[in-house]
């Protein structure tokens, strides 16, 4: 809503969508297909009823894409109250019905001010006009012209609010993007900056002295060689500390992922309520195993469901906490374990936790654990 159709699915779906409400032309198709118009009325009449829904369509479905200009809208809305009003005068009040696509228009074209006043004078025009057909006919559909045309202002409303939303959701992924890339200029800049500024400096000094002094050169190159293996480090750590994964972010993945692979999911709701305390290490390898665990799951399984669950344990060496993953797939680990459980238990046990994967009853479950307090012990599994 409030796009252009993309694709032909799209196209037939606002077809659909908005040829539900042709059902009040029940009535007018109803009167010319009786007979009580000569020919050249029955003629006239299917080509007015043309030209109304003709327009109508174009109208409406226009302003779910690329709307017209509000002169040309204005100018349809008119066009169609004055064939409403021409065909139930010389046809009869079975044609009242055409009001209520006039006060569908009003709602769902005009902005919400303009609406407000061409939705009550649609149903004034009909009201006169049945003074001149049938006034109890009028009167019936009153109300229905009314709540008709109101109801598409908030539909209207509706999907302006939802196409607002979305620019302003894109915006505020472009400044996070763009905070991004600020923060990481900033922090090479702060890392390499005085690195490479002193290996330049040092470098210049060293070719002066190397004809005169070549002992006093060799040690300026020792302190090159010092100042570019700590920039060097600077730089990983720093880069680590980029693609370390956050356990929020995985989970967020895990779900993508399972319903694209048609399988039933069940995720904690809010797992950063159990990481309070957690180490950034013992996440990150959380993380690694969930991601690890779901591949698994989606590639291998053949599961229909898949429950994480995410527990703080008190065990004999601490406090820990669990991550579980189970699926009832008919995969799963053989006698020997893959390269990625081998990779996963040794980041695992790097980080002072420990992994358990293998079959159960009805499937299969992986156990990852990381020790919830700050003194984990690295390389001793909790």
């Amino acid at each position: 809503m409030g796009q252009s159709p993309r694709n032909l699915r799209e196209l037939l779906r606002k077809i659909v969508w908005i040829g539900i409400w042709l059902v009040f032309l029940s009535s007018p198709v109803h009167d010319l297909a009786a007979g009580h118009h000569s020919p050249a009325g029955t003629a006239a009449g299917w080509a007015g009823l043309a030209a109304f829904v003709g327009a109508y369509l174009a109208l409406v479905f226009r302003n779910w894409g690329r709307p017209f200009d509000r002169a040309a809208v204005a100018g349809i809305i008119v066009f169609l109250c004055a064939l409403a009003v021409v065909l139930c005068l010389t046809l009869g009040s079975g044609w009242l019905g055409l009001f209520c696509y006039v006060s569908v228009a009003c709602g769902a074209t005009l902005p919400v001010r303009a609406a407000y006043w061409a939705v009550p004078g649609t149903a004034a025009v009909m009201m006169l006009t049945g003074l001149a057909t049938d006034l109890a006919d009028a009167k019936d559909l009153l109300l229905l012209v009314l709540l008709i045309g109101f109801a598409m202002m908030g539909v209207s409303q509706l999907v302006r609010t939802t196409v607002e939303l979305r620019q302003a959701r894109a915006t505020v992924a472009q400044l996070a993007a763009n905070e991004e890339r600020l923060r990481l200029a900033r922090d090479l800049h702060d890392l390499l900056g005085h690195s490479l500024s002193l290996i330049t400096l040092k470098s210049e000094l060293a070719g002066r002295m190397l004809p005169g002094h070549p002992d006093k050169a060799a040690q300026q190159v020792a302190d090159i060689e010092q100042v570019s293996r700590q920039a060097l480090v600077d730089v990983r750590e720093a880069v680590t500390g980029y693609r370390r994964p956050r356990l929020a972010a995985e989970l967020a993945g895990a779900r993508v992922a399972l319903t694209a692979a048609g399988v039933e999911a069940r995720l904690p709701a809010e797992p950063d309520t159990h990481l309070d305390g957690v180490p950034e290490e013992s996440e990150s390898a959380l993380a690694w195993a969930l991601r690890e665990a779901i591949t698994n799951v989606v590639r291998h399984s053949g599961a229909r469901r898949c429950a994480v669950e995410l527990v703080r344990r008190q065990t004999l060496d601490g406090p820990v906490l669990e991550l579980s993953v189970e699926d009832d797939g008919a995969g799963g680990a053989g006698g020997v374990p893959g390269n990625g459980l081998t990779g996963l238990s040794e980041r695992l046990v790097k980080a002072g936790g420990g992994l358990e994967a293998g079959r159960v009853k009805r499937g299969f479950r992986l156990v990852a654990r990381v020790p919830r307090g700050a003194g984990g012990d690295v390389g001793s599994p909790a």
